[in-house]
């Protein structure tokens, strides 16, 4: 797998920023970053101390973000982290 060079707007930029003001996001992603393949809903609630409706609204964000990416068959989610996006946002706030 090849990675692609990933260039974030503004208002990119500014979306992750929010998502991650929240910890449990953080973690989630930290939690999503362990793991070679991709993680299920229900895997990461495992993870979490929290009830399944908030765990959706987290992973919405993160989401709009384009932190993770979600492929979603019938019911279920199968979550994976967009280190490219991630990376990407590093760079630039390393640069400020």
């Amino acid at each position: 797998m090849t990675s692609r060079k990933v260039t974030l707007t503004p208002k990119e930029f500014a979306l992750i920023g929010r998502a991650l003001a929240e910890p449990r996001r953080v973690q989630m992603l930290k939690d999503l970053s362990a793991r070679e393949t991709c993680m299920t809903c229900g895997e990461l609630q495992e993870t979490q101390d929290i009830t399944l409706p908030t765990l959706s609204h987290h992973i919405k964000e993160l989401e709009a973000a384009g932190l993770i990416e979600v492929r979603r068959e019938g019911r279920c989610g199968f979550l994976t982290l967009n280190r490219e996006v991630l990376k990407a946002y590093l760079d630039e706030l390393s640069r400020i």
